[in-house]
């Protein structure tokens, strides 16, 4: 096109300039394509109906709006190709109100619209998440018996999968005629994405038995449920189809099957894939991740390092992982290095960057830096608040904690059942009996349930300040049956405070609700050992060994 443009002699034919426009399309190549709208302008070319279609096509593939509507004005005799071109680019940027106007419009001139244009704009629909309007849209394509192609019901199965309306994707799946390719394709990844994990498995091998094709994207999907339901054998089968048909070298595939194998703890065979594979940020996020996941922090870091030393750009995944490590590795000269990094590398501090480094710097011993990060973010969102709340519970900052607390509510934001979690703990160490009463009760005001989590830190809260009697009525009114964490910390404030009688009374019952619990039997047997009740001693231990209840092995840090 470009040496046609040069010679003056050649004057390119309509054919020729349609050509070049569909390139610049194929390519995204948005001002090759302005220049050569220029040329068809200064030649006077530009009034055929094929170059004004080409010229609109062009702009909307390259996702310029405000150039597609400019171009549209200016057909002359508007067809389903134009009409599809203007309405697929408003479609790709979320512009469903534009499209649905443009829609009526095309109506009103009467023109049918095909599968390719109705197919844009459910895509559209499900894309970003019109959840209201899509199905509207739907009924509309049923009542105005308009045509349901396979390029149709695929576009209607993803949107409803990307909805999350897992009873409407099913029946629309059950109704398709002659599935294809994509259709099960569409349904394996969706099931993924709705937590059907179990059902995305059962799928994917339906269609290993009907021999029907697998893309990388149901791959994907298929080894992502693995790893949620931890069916290793069934990941590890997949991984040796992978290899065996050539796809072990995709990237996402790979990227996938490093996070099963790090969420196992299987280090070994994800630095092998993440080694062969081509890698991207994802694949050094994922494999970093692995790292941080099975308590390997030095590593995560070193791996850092290196993917910095490979000259590759770090996105906000890296650097969240990369925190969360130094937050959990007792290296001050790590932490801080980080921290620079993100501040030199002229990174935004979003939202969730700076909680993480609160979350850090709180771990690390240095809760004056966390405060000085938390009052830098303007909009403090829930997590926010609960990460700096639960710092000042570690360090045994109670009143800190329970003002951080009160300017939250101050503040209208709505504290969640992790909030009062770490308030109660805090009270519960520093032995605010009355402030943890009223968190307990406050709890209510916010429409949260008490779980067993709360249930065990006001148990602990009641009983270290000697109120036993009150603790075992909380626990005795718990609506929930309570666990190991509520009989503990009620069987440990009985030992503290020397109310064996009592102590034996709540350990018969622990033994009851949870029978295979070694520990109540060795505690009930101790208690009756300290009272001097030798029989009623060694008839516990015996009924540990008939119920064949085995005491687990210690083990030492050290």
């Amino acid at each position: 096109m470009q040496r046609v443009a040069e010679d003056g002699d050649t004057r390119p034919n309509f054919r020729t300039l349609e050509g070049g426009f569909q390139a610049c399309a194929n390519l995204c190549a948005l001002d090759e394509g302005k220049c050569l709208h220029g040329f068809v302008v200064k030649t006077g070319l530009g009034f055929n109906p094929l170059v004004q279609s080409s010229i609109l096509s062009m702009y909307s593939r390259c996702g310029s709006v405000g150039d597609s509507y400019a171009s549209f004005s200016e057909v002359v005799d508007k067809d389903v190709i134009s009409w599809t071109s203007i309405i697929s680019v408003n479609a790709r940027f979320g512009l469903m109100k534009e499209c649905l106007d443009i829609f009526w419009e095309m109506q009103v001139d009467g023109l049918c619209a095909d599968g390719i244009l109705i197919s844009s704009m459910v895509l559209g629909f499900g894309n970003f998440m019109s959840v209201c309007e899509g199905k509207a849209f739907h009924g509309l394509i049923i009542r105005r018996n308009f045509l349901l192609d396979q390029l149709v019901h695929n576009a209607l199965l993803s949107m409803y999968c990307k909805f999350r309306i897992l009873s409407m994707a099913e029946k629309l799946f059950i109704r398709i005629p002659n599935h294809s390719i994509e259709s099960w394709n569409i349904m394996v990844h969706g099931y993924c994405k709705m937590g059907q994990e179990a059902k995305a498995i059962e799928l994917f091998r339906k269609m290993q038995q009907l021999g029907i094709e697998v893309d990388s994207n149901s791959l994907v999907s298929v080894i992502i449920s693995c790893s949620q339901l931890g069916a290793i054998r069934i990941g590890r089968s997949l991984h040796c189809q992978i290899v065996r048909s050539y796809m072990a070298d995709n990237t996402s595939i790979a990227n996938s099957l490093i996070d099963m194998y790090g969420k196992v703890g299987n280090l070994t065979v994800a630095w092998r894939i993440f080694n062969k594979t081509q890698r991207d940020v994802i694949t050094w996020n994922t494999m970093m991740s692995a790292y941080t996941c099975c308590g390997h922090f030095s590593e995560a870091i070193a791996l850092f390092d290196q993917m910095l030393l490979g000259n590759l750009m770090p996105d906000l995944a890296t650097l969240l992982t990369v925190v969360s490590a130094c937050s959990l590795l007792a290296s001050w000269e790590k932490r801080e290095r980080i921290h620079c990094y993100i501040k030199e590398g002229g990174y935004e501090l979003c939202q969730s960057l700076v909680t993480a480094l609160i979350d850090m710097y709180a771990k690390c011993g240095q809760i004056e830096k966390s405060r000085e990060l938390f009052m830098l973010i303007e909009k403090k969102d829930v997590v926010s608040w609960n990460v700096m709340i639960s710092g000042y519970a570690m360090h045994g900052d109670a009143k800190s904690a329970l003002q951080i607390f009160q300017q939250m509510e101050e503040s209208k934001a709505k504290p969640n059942d992790l909030t009062f979690l770490s308030l109660l703990n805090a009270c519960a160490h520093a032995g605010l009996v009355e402030e943890g009463k009223f968190l307990f009760s406050r709890m209510e005001h916010y429409s949260i349930k008490p779980n067993l989590k709360h249930y065990a830190c006001m148990t602990d809260l009641l009983g270290r300040s000697g109120n036993l009697q009150e603790a075992e009525a909380l626990v005795m009114s718990m609506p929930i049956s309570p666990d190991g964490g509520v009989w503990g910390a009620l069987l440990s404030s009985c030992l503290v405070h020397n109310e064996t009688e009592m102590g034996i009374r709540i350990a018969k019952r622990a033994i009851d609700s949870d029978p295979e619990n070694d520990g109540y039997y060795i505690l009930i047997s101790n208690l009756y050992s300290s009272m001097g009740w030798w029989e009623e001693a060694e008839r516990a231990r015996e009924m540990m060994k008939e119920r064949d209840v085995g005491k687990k092995a210690g083990w030492s840090a050290m």
